[in-house]
């Protein structure tokens, strides 16, 4: 009896427990993150939308400070020249220059597509924290594009202010690249997938500068994001992420 005490003790002492492996997890899917937009960032991106039978490109420089506050300004084509969306906490505005009106998007309009893509607004202003607001568990390892990745299963927590019912995220083992996503509703069904590939330097990191987004139920549809120049941790103040500024930023 006494030895089998001293198994379950060797045992327990050397065996991650549910919360530190839950930890690690979570601290993955952070710095995975994190890594594509720094503390701060001012980035140019260029967003073509596919579909069948036609494709447009739309082009943009963003502000951003953590998952906060950002600013995004369209640069082109000359219908949409001019726009531009805020993000401050849990508000986003739109500033549309044409016809010199403010619009303030309802949490309710989070889960709409965002200027015509596969991206939605929550897509674009990560209104939610893949660290803070979900559970994550490993489900598994897989090889994607030849990297070592960890699935991991994002659960959301009854009280998080999300959109999505489940999350899969593809990270790899060693450099912590985000290269693919899954997103389901509530009833479990998925949606959409993003896949993001191209990994470059940009700036003082290397990252995928290449994200489709896929829906499942529109064949021959997707979005595909290209990052263009990149500077993180850029000095910004909150100050710059303010509904005046729409309407002077360039």
């Amino acid at each position: 009896m006494r030895y089998r005490w001293l198994i379950v003790i060797i045992i327990y002492c050397f065996t991650p427990s549910a919360f530190s492996q839950e930890f690690d997890i979570k601290e993955w899917v952070k710095e995975a993150d994190e890594k594509m937009r720094g503390s701060s960032s001012k980035s140019t991106f260029s967003m073509t939308i596919e579909r069948p039978g036609w494709s447009r490109t739309i082009t943009m420089k963003s502000w951003t400070i953590g998952n906060k506050f950002s600013l995004m300004y369209i640069t082109s084509p000359a219908k949409e020249k001019g726009q531009v969306f805020l993000k401050r906490h849990n508000e986003m505005w739109n500033w549309i220059p044409r016809i010199e009106r403010m619009v303030k998007i309802p949490p309710s309009m989070m889960m709409q597509s965002w200027m015509g893509s596969d991206f939605t607004n929550d897509d674009v202003v990560k209104e939610s924290s893949l660290a803070d607001d979900y559970i994550h568990r490993l489900a598994g390892e897989e090889k994607i594009e030849g990297y070592d990745c960890y699935k991991i299963e994002l659960i959301p927590h009854e009280d998080a202010p999300v959109v999505w019912g489940k999350i899969y995220m593809w990270i790899t083992q060693k450099e912590k690249h985000w290269l693919k996503a899954e997103y389901y509703d509530e009833d479990d069904y998925l949606v959409k997938y993003e896949e993001l590939s191209e990994i470059k330097m940009v700036d003082d990191r290397e990252m995928p500068t290449r994200l489709e987004m896929i829906p499942v139920d529109k064949p021959n549809q997707r979005t595909i994001l290209i990052y263009g120049d990149t500077d993180f941790d850029v000095p910004l103040k909150e100050s710059f992420f303010s509904i005046q500024n729409m309407k002077r930023v360039r």
